[in-house]
């Protein structure tokens, strides 16, 4: 019987799109505390709490977002966030005061955090059924494969170029995304009948459960994903530590590749379960390091890559295998729904987990605050077996 074809022009473009999304969004992203302090003369604390506002106007949309992209056409409402998404790149280099700064930092939130759910559940429309794993796999392979090559250009045009002139490539690489997403070509929505407001169509409640298990996951990847620098320095790493996210999106591109097909012969949970063992085995050792430093240092040096490769390839596993469980526990008409559910977990996971690790890095040191990452993830296992995946299998809809 011959596959459902997922390779078609409108499936490119919209890869092409969400590529240059994230390009765009990772180019700038470490220079921005460097923008404050250079051009605004911004404290430490401040530039903290301001590029904040940025994770929570994200968190804030995303309910809505579901909502919106439930009720109303879909593809509008992508172009329109991403529109705004692109624009306040001039905004940036225009900007001539802080304040102005801070409210394009939280309306940049807010289309990002639309922008992204849209994109989600307008993957999941044009693809078929039967390879939905393998459609999102390659979509979130995007994010990763634009996670690494925008440090590398980063790092050569903040040295050679201004602040403005970042922005600007931003801007305009953000605009070839945004064509290509006025290109893909949606399916004509069905009409919606419109039901009172109530709390599950802002939130899948079917979803709960499994957005727990992955909230629990995402706490020890919010501490790895801005401290692991600082720790690799505080145990004495010797080679790059920027090289850690490197092997962490190479393990996360290859996984996807094969696990969306996984999880579109209904292996779902069995995929989820295989990447929170290996997750789990890499936090513990990570913790490990700082001891290990003391009696291997060669040894270690080499261990740390190992286990950046590898949550790479357990993160990069279990990620379509959850963005299809909360598909498959939403009808039809709660996509946009399940899609914000998902992205929302995962974002509060993070928030927690830059708060705690600095919090527990402070009072005692990075390895036991990686430490109690890794313990959260055996909660996370035992959650999954014992609640999540009974749930689904009794709750799925396809």
């Amino acid at each position: 019987m011959a596959k459902d074809k997922l390779v078609t022009s409108n499936y490119c473009l919209i890869l092409a799109a969400n590529f240059l999304l994230y390009f765009t969004f990772y180019l700038i992203l470490p220079i921005l505390p460097f923008y404050l302090t250079e051009i605004f003369h911004t404290g430490n604390a401040a530039v903290g709490i301001i590029l904040s506002c940025y994770t929570i106007a994200s968190l804030c949309i995303r309910p809505f977002s579901g909502y919106l992209l439930d009720t109303l056409a879909r593809k509008p409402l992508y172009l329109i966030a991403y529109f705004i998404f692109i624009t306040i790149f001039a905004g940036y280099i225009l900007a001539g005061i802080l304040s102005i700064f801070v409210l394009l930092r939280v309306v940049h939130g807010l289309a990002f955090g639309m922008v992204t759910v849209a994109g989600n559940t307008i993957v999941i429309d044009i693809t078929p059924s039967s390879r939905r794993g393998e459609a999102v796999g390659y979509y979130g392979l995007m994010n990763n494969t634009a996670m690494s090559f925008s440090p590398m250009i980063r790092l050569f045009m903040h040295g050679a170029y201004s602040f403005e002139t970042i922005f600007a490539c931003s801007l305009i690489s953000g605009c070839i995304g945004f064509v290509a997403a006025c290109l893909v070509k949606t399916p004509q929505k069905q009409p919606v009948k419109l039901e009172p407001i109530s709390l599950d169509r802002f939130v899948l409640l079917k979803g709960i459960p499994a957005g727990v298990a992955l909230l629990l996951l995402s706490i020890p990847y919010g501490m790895t994903s801005t401290y692991v620098a600082m720790y690799a320095k505080e145990i004495g790493i010797t080679i790059n530590s920027g090289l850690f996210f490197t092997f962490m999106a190479v393990g996360m591109a290859v996984s996807r590749m094969f696990s969306g097909r996984q999880v579109d012969k209904g292996r779902i949970t069995q995929v989820i379960t295989l990447g929170l063992y290996l997750v789990c085995a890499c936090f513990f050792v990570l913790s490990a390091c700082g001891i290990l430093m003391k009696t291997m240092p060669e040894l270690t040096d080499i261990l740390f890559f190992m286990v950046a490769l590898l949550l790479g390839v357990g993160f990069g596993t279990m990620f379509p295998a959850f963005n299809t469980m909360f598909v498959n526990l939403a009808p039809n008409s709660q996509r946009g729904t399940a899609t914000s559910t998902y992205l929302t977990s995962w974002d509060v996971g993070i928030g927690i987990g830059l708060t705690a690790g600095g919090y527990i890095a402070q009072i005692t040191s990075f390895d036991m605050a990686y430490f109690t990452g890794a313990c959260l993830t055996v909660v996370s296992i035992f959650y999954f077996r014992l609640r999540v995946a009974p749930h689904y299998h009794k709750n799925k809809l396809r």
